[in-house]
């Protein structure tokens, strides 16, 4: 019970839900929620490591799968502490000012990792289109320029949001839809104009999926220069260095996309639906990305393997 009467008094804490209708299984659900976060973190933290100490993993796919690597790991530690906190000690409450950083580093990290794939699509399309000039044109030096200027460029797209919701008032509702904190859903407890908070929001949102049609162009000239290659052989092993790449945009845009259509186009959706797509969002693309490179990678792989002291096939 709140010390308060949340009619009168303004809020300063809000409630975040875990699974509806599986509060007594909260417990069972946490396992695989933590085996997941550790999964994620340790097959990322590998991965950062494998590049980091094999001098012939020093060029830039493999920095901008560093890139990748490090967003995947922001977003673990942005939704962590308090999904854990929710389904291992059933504990929703959490303060207005930690929710609001919360959401900034979620949303932050986010537009980080969809930038890197869209520098990854890049990438792909330099080492198909132009493989004589690749290492010319992506030095060393240049990618971390281009590294920077998204990070920085993440960092002030989702700057103004936190300020936003600061300045609104929350005093009637409490409740919040999903186990971490996001823009829209703590936009829509204010009981104050929040219109600049829906207009930004919005810009944000599209932005993010702007890179989506950047990444889908990107593809289609890479589509259009492998057509172009006489040797079938060829235009499947050109294909292939993609393949990794395809999966891990798949594996972050779906479940935005899914939820988009949802919210915009299905009247009776499912909440318990809704909340899980939304949870796997956060779970799935971390935990998924370094097995997909492990496996289609055939660098990483090796090298993985020779770390762990084992001969790879």
């Amino acid at each position: 019970m709140f010390p308060f009467n949340i009619s009168e008094v303004e809020i300063s804490t809000f409630l975040l839900i875990g699974i509806p209708g599986l509060e007594h299984a909260h417990t069972w659900i946490s396992i695989p929620i933590c085996l997941m976060y550790l999964m994620a973190i340790l097959g990322n933290c590998t991965i950062l490591f494998v590049i980091r100490t094999e001098s012939s993993l020093h060029k830039p796919m493999y920095y901008f799968l560093s890139m990748l690597a490090l967003s995947d790991l922001g977003l673990s530690f942005s939704s962590l502490p308090t999904m854990l906190r929710i389904f291992l000690f059933n504990t929703m409450g959490i303060s207005a000012d930690a929710c609001i950083a919360q959401e900034f580093f979620i949303h932050g990290f986010t537009d980080m990792e969809s930038s890197v794939l869209l520098i990854m699509s890049f990438d792909r399309f330099v080492a198909i289109h132009n493989p004589l000039r690749y290492s010319s044109i992506l030095t060393s030096s240049r990618v971390v320029q281009i590294g920077l200027a998204f990070a920085i460029k993440s960092i002030l797209l989702v700057l103004p949001l936190p300020f936003t919701l600061k300045r609104l008032r929350y005093c009637n509702k409490i409740l919040l839809s999903h186990s971490y904190c996001l823009h829209q859903d703590v936009m829509k407890l204010a009981c104050s104009d929040n219109r600049v908070n829906f207009y930004y929001g919005l810009f944000v949102a599209l932005c993010v999926m702007s890179d989506s049609v950047f990444i889908a162009v990107s593809y289609v000239f890479i589509l259009k220069t492998v057509l172009g290659i006489a040797s079938h052989e060829e235009q499947v092993k050109a294909l292939n260095t993609c393949v990794s790449h395809i999966c891990a945009v798949l594996i972050f845009y779906v479940p935005i996309i899914t939820l988009a259509i949802m919210h915009r186009f299905v009247k009776h959706r499912s909440p318990l639906a809704m909340i899980l797509i939304a949870d796997g969002f956060l779970l799935v693309p971390p935990f998924m990305n370094p097995i997909v490179y492990c496996i289609k990678t055939q660098q990483i792989r090796v090298k993985v393997m020779e770390k762990l002291g084992l001969k790879s096939k």
